[in-house]
């Protein structure tokens, strides 16, 4: 889950919903605030329904760039959030299925409930799967399987970035070991793409050391520098099949 920058007007009434404690041991707060919704940890904003325009803007980006006439695309998304990155997924005429990995399973439960009306209840949708486990230990499980399944585009909207990881053992989804991992769930003419509350240049190296194309979108936002997407595609080591 990420940072997005939220804001309380004076005229909006907060409303906690749910207070619990979350995988990692801090407190997980979701509240109502006016029309929106928005989910804290240990008293810090993460994300709320406001906007979601660089989320949806990642998976849009992520399924342009694949090759033309790709259909029946399969995604694979790391974060449930407040749903829109699964949404605009599940939106796009050229996805059949997305699958979603969720560390937190009270984030999974408030989709049954009025957080999911955000983004129309996505994990009911059939083509969508959610898994509740730990991106970085589910990406190491599929990736050691002898034939993995394959992915037309990977997104990963699990941190504030590969520099800010909400979770500290996420910071191995952004060294060349996880992108290895990430490399080998890749379809061939696949797209991998990671969200960031920043621009990191050791990142965007790091990437073009292991990708024949790797481009960054600034994705302007109403409050704030602009959020980051990097797109990463043709692994310059394919894994075989």
């Amino acid at each position: 889950m990420n940072q997005r920058t939220g804001y309380l007007a004076p005229e909006e009434e907060s409303v906690t919903l749910a207070r619990v404690t979350g995988e990692t041991g801090g407190e997980l707060v979701l509240r109502r605030v006016g029309a929106h919704y928005e989910i804290y940890s240990n008293g810090l904003f993460l994300m709320d329904t406001r906007d979601g325009t660089s989320e949806r803007e990642m998976v849009r980006e992520s399924l342009e760039a694949l090759p033309k006439g790709r259909s029946h695309a399969r995604v694979l998304i790391g974060g449930l959030g407040v749903g829109f990155s699964a949404r605009e997924a599940l939106d796009h005429p050229q996805v059949s299925r997305v699958d979603v990995v969720e560390l937190e399973p009270q984030v999974i439960a408030w989709h049954d409930d009025e957080l999911g009306e955000a983004a129309d209840f996505v994990h009911h949708d059939p083509r969508c799967r959610v898994y509740n486990e730990d991106i970085v230990a589910w990406l190491a499980k599929a990736a050691a399987k002898p034939k993995p399944a394959r992915y037309d585009v990977i997104c990963l909207d699990t941190d504030n970035g590969p520099d800010w990881t909400v979770v500290e053992n996420n910071n191995r989804l952004y060294e060349a070991a996880g992108l290895e991992q990430l490399t080998r769930l890749l379809a061939p003419g696949g797209v991998l793409s990671f969200w960031s509350a920043n621009d990191v240049e050791s990142f965007e190296k790091l990437l073009r050391a292991h990708f024949e194309e790797v481009e960054v979108v600034e994705v302007t936002v109403a409050r704030g520098i602009p959020d980051t997407v990097y797109l990463a595609s043709k692994p310059l080591s394919e894994q075989p099949l």
